[in-house]
């Protein structure tokens, strides 16, 4: 099962310009979560701050009682090895094949015999459907497969904990889809605490058990998908709705006349009540179902009364019998 990640009061900036504050939210151990934004709101720097790779200001990232902001380097250092980390772009070698290229983080971190390797990575690669391309160059494939091959490459120590910095990045509504899918049968097949930060919306909305959002240097909300996906929250409504009007801007943020005309201009169609859920995604036929629902729908039913009355809705329904009635 994955580790719960515990952020505390995070905040980071590169010299005057302050990145994120006092970002505070915990990671349910083997769910899946997202995080979204619009572009430059420091989603993947968030990424790097959560692994060690960037060291904040201040606040406090807890894994298994380590602090990968201020612990030891030692400490950080063995506890980054229950992270598999999926980048935008695969970031394969070009020179190596894709077997070699999933094959070197067993190679650099572990001490396994090539016949064990080979057995691992050849795991791998039929998880995510690249059985057959071993010997091909990530110059040969397509950018679907790169990424694939990238997220193999996570795997392949079994992690814990997984990061994918914008896995959608360079692919079509088709390849997203497929990615999606992939993404929820990985978590039924390992049940690792899963967090990916995109801002595709179709990946949002079919995906994550849990969603949040940064904006204007500060995290706007974390907690089940319902409670976003329900939203009034004028910068997560039109995020979700893709609208050009709202608080979101081309190059900045709007002032507030800028707001206030458009808010007027929209009328009642802003009101128009709250946004249909789509279902999120389950396991493809044959795999095994997801360990981490039951364990999510415990959690968010004993947290109830501390939820926005349109995400209650929402979730009652989703877990309400097929007869009717209140879920219990």
């Amino acid at each position: 099962m994955g580790i719960e990640v515990v952020v505390d009061g995070l905040t980071k900036s590169f010299g005057k310009q302050n990145i994120w504050q006092d970002v505070t939210l915990t990671l349910p151990a083997g769910e899946v979560s997202v995080m979204l934004g619009p572009s430059g709101t420091g989603k993947t720097v968030f990424l790097k701050s959560i692994i060690g790779l960037l060291k904040p200001e201040r606040g406090r990232v807890l894994i298994n009682g380590v602090d990968m902001v201020n612990s030891s380097e030692r400490d950080i250092y063995e506890t980054r090895k229950l992270f598999g980390l999926m980048f935008q772009d695969g970031a394969l070698f070009g020179s190596m094949s894709l077997f070699d290229n999933i094959a070197f983080p067993l190679r650099e971190h572990t001490r396994k015999k090539e016949s064990e390797i080979r057995r691992i990575v050849m795991e791998r690669m039929d998880m995510v459907g690249l059985v057959g391309a071993e010997e091909k160059l990530p110059g040969e494939i397509s950018g679907g497969m790169r990424k694939r091959a990238g997220l193999a490459r996570a795997l392949v120590l079994d992690p814990q904990i997984i990061l994918c910095d914008e896995p959608d990045s360079g692919l079509d509504p088709v390849r997203t889809a497929y990615l999606s899918q992939l993404l929820i049968d990985l978590n039924a097949q390992i049940d690792a605490t899963m967090l990916i930060v995109t801002h595709n919306l179709d990946i949002a909305a079919t995906v994550p058990d849990n969603m949040g959002m940064l904006f204007r240097r500060n995290l706007v909300t974390f907690g089940p998908r319902e409670v976003l996906l329900t939203s009034e929250e004028p910068v997560v409504a039109q995020f979700l709705s893709g609208r050009r009007e709202g608080p979101i801007g081309m190059s900045e943020e709007k002032d507030a006349a800028t707001l206030a005309m458009e808010q007027r201009a929209l009328g009642s169609a802003a009101a128009a009540g709250p946004r249909p859920l789509v279902p999120q995604l389950e396991p493809s036929p044959g795999l095994p179902e997801r360990r981490a629902v039951q364990r999510r729908r415990r959690r968010v039913l004993a947290m109830m009364d501390r939820l926005p009355e349109a995400a209650r809705t929402a979730i009652a329904r989703s877990y309400a019998p097929a007869g009717g009635g209140v879920p219990r």
